[in-house]
């Protein structure tokens, strides 16, 4: 490639640089005040292409106004008009120009990894693939992977945990508790009979569902010639879930690794739905909007978006389009030499690739209609806490805790739980904390955490895209290390930590996954949503430990205990002259008053101090 100067020095003057410029094929930048990108364009003839823009009157009122703040005009040579479209979109992404359709699709979707090992590991993964082993994705959601690896490790029994934890273990897990894991660790199973559920795992997600089905056919029919009706009734099961799963999921046996891609357009706004096929399984759907010039074309548009979105993504072998693209040929050629193979793109489509194609255009249609129609309210919210903790896509559930107590007394913890629509209040849950230290706020949300999360890995429940805790790095910590014992992954952890003064507006999130802390304007939407969902798990939170406090407060200890009556309560209070004297008493002493038994002096002094 030939790269032009750098920004002149004198007062740009058209005339004089398109008498120079080459015929040659290339990308020209455009450049405002103080070297600022405003727009970056291709051309198989550039000095063709970019005379356009200063003959007549301009198009529209975009590029009048583009044109008007051109300072100087970068250009780029190239061998071809595939190498300039794809150096275009490499420096669409880098640059992000004012002027150009921007996909804000910059952030990493997640994968399901097996590991490199005698007893692979089964886990979720976003961000770069370094580690050796298999990657199989990306998938539309997190939501998407943590559902997989349910099933996987249901069917398989695949380990979930970190190599450093499997090679210390002296006795089985939690995992293995609720036969989400076969004990590897420990030498419950061989690494042959391992590897043929690691197998059957690998041939599931290439969706060669079929394989693993008659395997397992076969296997019950053994169980069952062998007298081992218990072993036949699991592996029974196991068929049922797996063929539930792949009637739920599977698409076709020769759909193979496609991409169908649908926009809609409306008032200004864009939607664009990606659905992935791999192995003729349905990995899910994304949504993305792009901020696109109204004057933009949608062959224009198909080509912007295609060349961004796969510019750092892997592409299957077909692409089904809901609009023909601007360049098809040129297109094409750039996103087969991306991928290595030919890349078929196709926008005429009959049978099931029209079905295909129909779905996708229906949800890219019904999704902007949605965002059109709660721009102000939960969704603008929801985005903008997406980019403001750089997430993938618009978190889909959410759950916050919060510790309420008096001075250690009646110590409550809360979860609520928000989604797309506002908070699911069936889904909130309070936990009575007991046997810790009164007021260790840490312990408390430790007990509460450990509880929620221990039910909703043995699948009573669903796992949050975001955990939200009241609280500064201490508590962030403890959610940390809870996920991290129960082997729970692709849960952000948001620590939420009370300003100066502690006023509304200046809170400081503490990120799980960076050490800086984040401050959002007073204004942010984002602020403003975590902050209401900060305060329902407040309200709901202390509501509770009132709750409990007042019944405290108002039942004597002694009302628990069994055979006590009122008149045999009267008599120890008088005797010992209150509740705190009959706490200090010891068995001998509570069985010297008037009817109490020995056995119901031991009862009574094991109820008072089972602490």
């Amino acid at each position: 490639m030939i790269i032009s100067e750098g920004v002149r020095s004198d007062p740009f003057d058209p005339e004089r640089f398109l008498a120079e410029l080459t015929t040659q094929p290339g990308v020209y930048r455009m450049l405002g005040e103080d070297g600022v990108v405003l727009y970056v364009g291709k051309a198989k003839n550039l000095k063709q292409r970019v005379s356009s823009y200063f003959r007549g009157t301009p198009a529209n009122a975009r590029i009048a106004a583009m044109v008007a703040r051109i300072r100087d005009i970068q250009i780029i040579v190239t061998r071809s008009e595939v190498e300039a479209l794809l150096l275009e979109n490499n420096l669409i992404k880098a640059q992000r120009p004012r002027y150009n359709i921007l996909l804000r699709d910059d952030k990493s979707y997640p994968y399901i990894f097996i590991s490199h090992h005698p007893y692979p590991r089964l886990a979720f993964h976003r961000g770069a693939r370094k580690t050796s082993g298999r990657y199989f994705g990306p998938y539309a959601s997190g939501r998407a992977v943590r559902e997989t690896i349910e099933l996987l490790q249901k069917l398989f029994l695949i380990r979930p945990c970190q190599d450093s934890v499997f090679e210390n273990r002296s006795r089985a897990c939690l995992q293995y508790q609720i036969q989400r894991c076969s004990g590897p660790c420990v030498g419950l199973i061989d690494a042959d009979a391992y590897g043929v559920d690691v197998g059957h795992a690998v041939d599931f997600l290439e969706g060669r569902s079929e394989p693993i089905i008659a395997h397992l056919v076969q296997a019950m029919e053994q169980a069952a010639v062998a007298l081992d009706y218990e072993r036949a009734a699991r592996i029974r099961d196991q068929i049922a879930r797996l063929r539930q799963f792949c009637e739920r999921q599977y698409v076709s046996a020769e759909g193979g690794d496609v991409d169908i891609i649908a926009l809609a357009r409306e008032a200004g706004k864009v939607c664009v739905q990606v659905f992935s096929m791999r192995g003729g399984l349905n990995l899910g759907n994304r949504s993305l909007f792009p901020q696109v010039p109204d004057d933009v074309t949608d062959p224009g548009l198909m080509t912007a978006l295609l060349g961004q979105y796969y510019l750092n993504r892997d592409i299957p072998r077909q692409l089904i389009l809901s609009h023909a693209p601007q360049d098809p040929e040129i297109l094409e050629e750039m996103l087969s030499l991306r991928r290595g193979q030919r890349v078929s793109l196709a926008w005429q489509v009959g049978g099931e690739q029209a079905r295909w194609l129909e779905m996708a255009s229906s949800n890219a249609r019904l999704t902007l209609a949605t965002v059109l129609a709660e721009r102000a309210g939960m969704a603008a919210r929801l985005a903008a806490l997406q980019e403001a903790l750089d997430l993938a896509e618009p978190p889909q559930r959410m759950e916050c805790f919060d510790v309420s107590h008096t001075q250690g007394e009646a110590t409550v913890a809360a979860c609520v739980v928000f989604d797309r629509n506002g908070p699911i209040k069936s889904d909130y849950r309070r936990f009575n904390i007991k046997g810790i230290t009164p007021g260790d706020d840490y312990a408390a949300l430790h007990q509460a955490l450990m509880r929620r999360y221990t039910r909703l890995k043995a699948g009573e429940g669903i796992l949050p895209d975001i955990l939200l805790i009241d609280g500064g790095k201490g508590q962030v910590r403890q959610a940390l290390e809870v996920l991290e014992t129960l082997q729970v992954s692709g849960v952000m952890v948001v620590g939420v930590a009370k300003g100066e003064d502690r006023r509304p507006g200046t809170e400081t999130l503490i990120l799980s996954d960076t050490a800086q802390p984040s401050i959002l304007p007073p204004g942010s939407r984002a602020l403003h949503l975590i902050q209401q969902i900060r305060d329902e798990a407040h309200r709901f939170a202390l509501t509770g430990h009132r709750q409990r406090r007042a019944r405290t407060r108002s039942t004597s200890p002694l009302e628990q205990i069994p055979g006590m009556g009122p008149k045999r309560r009267q008599q120890l209070l008088k005797h010992f002259g209150g509740l705190q004297g009959v706490r200090r008493a010891d068995v001998e002493a509570l069985a010297k008053v008037p009817g109490i038994s020995r056995k119901l002096a031991q009862q009574i002094f094991d109820s008072l101090h089972d602490d």
